[in-house]
């Protein structure tokens, strides 16, 4: 599938779009006050313990501590996540930190919502062909290059590149999927690169006191040269010429692979017009999501995860009801796969596909979501149906979403996408009077409320409204006034 890159950089913004053959499959945003803090290393005290948690806070320098778990903790080679895989018994953290220690830490996972950075002391440093390792000793290869002969060619091919500990080699290596092709050479130049960085990030931190950020990762326009341009990449087109050429000297140097394909977009029309990409970020914060065929999804966003229902909608074009339950759930599978590239949507997903009597519908649909989702980057893991005929899956979360990046929850109903109805809030009112009636003597009740309370208490509501006045004594007043929330309002003792 042919790809198309596109990139609207601002002093501001940096907007990234990755679109497949004419259609956008993924967006890409990076402010310049809120750049994102995976990759970064810094130099870290240990700020808290909690043995109950396994776990502990370490102070980088941010408003929030940051977190680290004793998954995450470097250990004799690896991390005790890897020992806990291989049956080994995992060390307390207890007896690996201690407060007011200071560590080198790195960002695994940006800070969301209320939650701080997630941390590992396992370092992992990236370049253009491979991901050093500075704290280990083996040759990994990415799962999506080929045979396991050729595999076995690269790992002997970089043995021999690495050299020994005692020769001032060693280190652990993982190759990326464009290594697949790569030279002696090439492999060479990022190997002394990423060492030469590892060297540099090693004397900052014994110079520097806790909180110190001691390298920060690439900026997304960088990233984009490479982690998202591939072999399938047509073009790659930036609007600012201070960009493109500070990005063509970084390619060259780089990504040199890439830098063929680098165009400075000089049209009239903003970029992202060429395919309408204002237009699909609009789209891409909405709830429901439009089908070709007449149905649509429905996508909800909590903190413990998110939900994905189908509906058939308007969609009656098959010959019998099963058929039109198939084909819906066919085209939203496909739809679904963009949805979540597209939106950057991570952490728990269950998928609500319309009910399927027939079990080959069943096994049809989930090998096309597989299909589709085979696309995507992120690590994914797809459970299949459960009894209640749910798809349950996970998507690796790094990230804030794009509704996260780009909204905040709504002030009138606090994110709970509803508000009290006009005649709830009026009964709200008429209690309130009444215990206040029972503790205060005042000559006069006055109700200040939305314009739509008030109405309503004068309409339909005006029978409880004066039977609750001549039931307490007292006159009670009515005041329109537009306050923030129609929910809002205030009874003033006169």
């Amino acid at each position: 599938m042919m790809q198309d890159i596109l990139i609207n950089w601002a002093p501001q913004e940096t907007r990234v779009a990755v679109v497949e053959n004419g259609a956008v499959q993924e967006l890409h945003v990076e402010r310049t006050l809120e750049r994102g803090l995976v990759g970064n290393i810094y130099a870290g005290r240990v700020a808290r313990v909690l043995p109950g948690m396994q776990s502990a806070f370490i102070d980088i320098g941010l408003e929030r501590a940051a977190f680290l778990h004793v998954a995450d903790v470097h250990v004799n080679g690896g991390t005790a996540r890897s020992s806990e895989q291989n049956s080994a018994p995992q060390t307390p953290i207890e007896r690996l930190v201690f407060e007011g220690q200071t560590l080198t830490v790195q960002v695994i996972k940006d800070p969301i919502g209320t939650k701080g950075a997630r941390l590992s002391t396992q370092i992992s440093i990236a370049g253009r062909l491979l991901v050093f390792l500075p704290q280990d000793d083996h040759i990994g290869i990415s799962q999506k290059i080929g045979s396991p002969e050729l595999r076995e060619q690269l790992r002997a091919r970089m043995a021999v590149l690495v050299g020994k500990p005692e020769e001032g080699g060693g280190g652990g290596f993982i190759l990326r999927t464009n290594a697949e092709e790569a030279t002696d050479d090439e492999l060479a130049d990022d190997i002394a690169y990423l060492r030469k960085t590892w060297t540099s990030i090693r004397e900052r931190s014994f110079k520097s006191p806790a909180g110190t950020l001691l390298h920060q990762d690439l900026s997304l326009a960088e990233r984009v040269l490479r982690d998202l341009a591939h072999d399938t990449t047509q073009s790659i087109r930036i609007d600012s010429r201070m960009q493109f050429d500070a990005l063509k000297a970084f390619g060259v140097d780089f990504t040199p692979t890439s830098v063929s394909k680098l165009e400075l977009y000089k049209g009239e029309r903003p970029i992202f017009d060429l395919y309408n990409i204002d237009e699909e970020i609009e789209k891409a914060l909405a709830r429901r999501v439009d089908l070709k065929s007449g149905g649509y999804l429905i996508i909800d966003q909590t903190e413990a995860l998110t939900t994905i229902d189908v509906n058939t909608g308007g969609y009656v074009g098959a010959r019998n009801f099963d058929d039109t339950i198939f084909k819906t759930n066919l085209e939203a599978a496909g739809a679904i796969a963009r949805q979540l590239r597209l939106r950057n949507l991570g952490g728990i997903i269950i998928v609500d596909f319309i009910d399927m009597a027939r079990e080959e519908h069943q096994n049809s649909v989930l090998g096309e979501f597989r299909k589709q989702l085979a696309r995507d980057r992120t690590k994914i893991t797809v459970s299949g149906f459960t009894q209640l005929g749910l798809v349950e899956m996970t998507r690796k979360r790094t990230r804030e979403s794009l509704a996260h990046m780009l909204c905040e929850p709504c002030p009138t109903c606090q994110g709970k996408g509803q508000v009290k109805t006009p005649r709830s809030v009026c009964y709200d009112i008429l209690r309130e009077i009444l215990r206040e009636a029972r503790q205060f003597n005042p000559k006069e009740f006055r109700v200040i409320a939305a314009p739509s309370v008030v109405e309503m208490l004068l309409d339909e509501e005006s029978q409880h409204l004066a039977g609750l006045s001549d039931f307490i004594g007292k006159p009670i007043s009515l005041q329109a006034e537009a306050t923030g929330s129609p929910e809002h309002y205030d009874i003033v003792l006169l």
